[in-house]
């Protein structure tokens, strides 16, 4: 009798399989796009493609449960950033900032070019009107699965436009309308990003019915808190929680860390999930195993009065100068980031006048320009047409957020944003940096827990009951590493280094990253929930 012929063996691995369980020997065969675990002799078992993996490792593929992919994928379908890391799928449509629903085309752009700055620029010639054909876009055509979650901006937008005012019923209405048929469409629930506009104008009340929609089917909250609220340390996460409460909702909060810089002010962060869970909420939460952070320069450091009414209102008053005599009148904490002379850095500069500021601070560009800073922030801005980002040197205490990466409940999202040539390290790290520095170097988690976390515990959590798993009939997503040399090399003054010791990557049973090379394959898939 034959053995059967696989399309690739991994040989003689240790398998991680995804659930917190140490290692065990065995090999891998891949058979299409399925996964079959083989113990014992595999000399006489014939496949295609044979790695040996003696002394290495195999684990499900990773899940980045916070991506900004969701524009510069399309122009760099390989996306070497991430599937380098071994992450072979992606949470997109984050922080409230997602790109479908949208039924006028011109809002459509509009919005692309006021996120920017966060995503990377609408592929021009692109254009969609529902989750479904939004999702189309992606699948088999980028190297990575992407799954989604709506955001409420696109639901604001369609009926509030971009005010800031609470909608009529009527509107709201359309609201949840709006969001059974994206959810229908394959989303797997619903995102916030109370700390950005439009999205973030929407009152408690508002989020809360939006999420009880989103219970009814079965979906996820993922929430970036508003981050002003209250005390700016526990009464953000607060809401979330009691958003939850309210609907049903199960809650993820994106990169849940302490920005205080006393250590041991996690503390009081855990309590709020642990207490919530104790309660019967379900409550998650992700982080990145960086310092750094950064975001959007345009929709965070800039006074939400000065977004009102979308991009081209924001350019006008950028250009005003009595809109920059109240930004310095001001004292809305964020403004901060504007005067911080060395706290961070500006990148994702397209003007090729400008390329020379990628990876400056605001204060040395402006020395450069001979202007003030304020109004060095608001001519780059509009010169840029809001394209910017920047990276926080210090956003989370070093401390403190690996307390965070420790508990029980944490996933792992990178937050990378894929813009300039100066993004944060994370974008390119994250994962590696979970397995190299944290598991084995620190001794913060076992490395089977790592793995867990960032893999089969999204995968639960997003009802992927196929991915994120070492088992029979399980899809081939799969990372090969070497749990001794595995590490992220990526720095704030080198960030765009990939990442050492992960030879080999499969994404649904296609071969991504061969001997430590992209094959140039996009077997990426859109994911839907079902």
């Amino acid at each position: 009798m034959l053995s059967p012929m696989f399309n690739t063996l991994i040989r003689d691995a240790r398998i991680y399989d995804g659930t917190g369980i140490d290692w065990f020997k065995a090999s891998l065969a891949i058979d299409g796009d399925a996964i079959k675990v083989l113990r014992g002799d595999t000399s006489s078992v014939e496949a295609e493609r044979v790695i040996d993996a003696e002394g290495l490792a195999v684990c499900p593929g990773f899940i980045d449960m916070h991506a900004h992919s969701t524009m510069a994928i399309l122009h760099e379908p390989k996306h070497d950033a991430k599937v380098r890391q071994g992450v072979t799928t992606e949470l997109i449509g984050v922080d409230g900032n997602s790109y479908a629903p949208f039924d006028d085309p011109d809002e459509l752009e509009r919005w692309a070019v006021f996120n920017a700055g966060l995503d990377g620029a609408k592929p021009e010639g692109m254009a969609w009107s529902s989750v479904a054909e939004y999702l189309e876009v992606y699948d088999e055509s980028v190297a990575v699965n992407i799954a989604y979650v709506v955001g409420n901006s696109p639901l604001r937008i369609a009926t509030v436009g971009w005010a800031d005012r609470a909608p009529s019923e009527a509107e709201m209405e359309t609201q949840r309308a709006m969001l059974r048929e994206a959810l229908g469409d394959g989303a797997f629930g619903i995102s916030t990003g109370l700390t950005y506009p439009p999205g973030g104008f929407a009152p408690t009340e508002e989020v809360s019915d939006l999420c009880r929609v989103v219970a009814d089917i079965g979906g996820i909250h993922v929430c970036h808190v508003r981050y002003s609220l209250g005390d700016a340390f526990r009464d953000p996460f607060l809401e979330a929680i009691e958003i939850s409460r309210r609907s049903g909702v199960p809650l993820h909060i994106s990169h849940y860390a302490s920005r205080w810089r006393v250590n041991g002010q996690f503390r009081p962060l855990l309590q709020l999930v642990d207490e919530a869970r104790d309660e019967g909420l379900d409550v998650t939460f992700d982080a990145y195993p960086y310092s750094a952070g950064g975001s959007s320069r345009a929709t965070v450091a800039l006074p939400d009065w000065l977004q009102e009414d979308g991009p081209d209102a924001l350019m006008e008053r950028l250009a005003d100068d009595r809109s920059r005599a109240r930004m310095r009148a001001e004292t809305d904490p964020r403004q901060a980031r504007w005067r911080d002379p060395a706290g961070w850095h500006l990148t994702g500069f397209a003007e090729t006048a400008n390329k020379g500021y990628d990876g400056l601070n605001l204060h040395e560009i402006a020395e450069l320009a001979n202007k003030d800073p304020l109004d060095t922030l608001c001519d780059l801005l509009l010169e840029e047409q809001l394209r910017l980002s920047y990276v926080s040197h210090d956003a989370n205490n070093p401390v403190t957020v690996r307390k965070m990466l420790a508990h029980s409940q944490c996933m792992v999202g990178s937050d990378g944003l894929l813009i300039g040539d100066h993004p944060s390290p994370r974008s390119y790290g994250t994962f590696p940096k979970m397995l190299g520095d944290l598991a084995r170097e620190e001794g913060l988690m076992t490395m089977a827990d790592a793995i867990r976390k960032m893999t089969w515990f999204p995968a639960q959590l997003l009802g992927l009951s196929d991915r994120g798993i070492i088992r029979d009939g399980a899809k081939a997503d799969v990372v090969v590493f070497d749990p001794a040399r595995v590490h992220a090399p990526a720095t704030l003054a080198e960030p765009k280094l990939y990442p050492e010791g992960i030879p080999h990557v499969i994404v649904n049973g296609v071969s991504v990253i061969a001997n430590s090379e992209h094959t140039g394959a996009t077997p990426g898939r859109a994911l839907k929930r079902t």
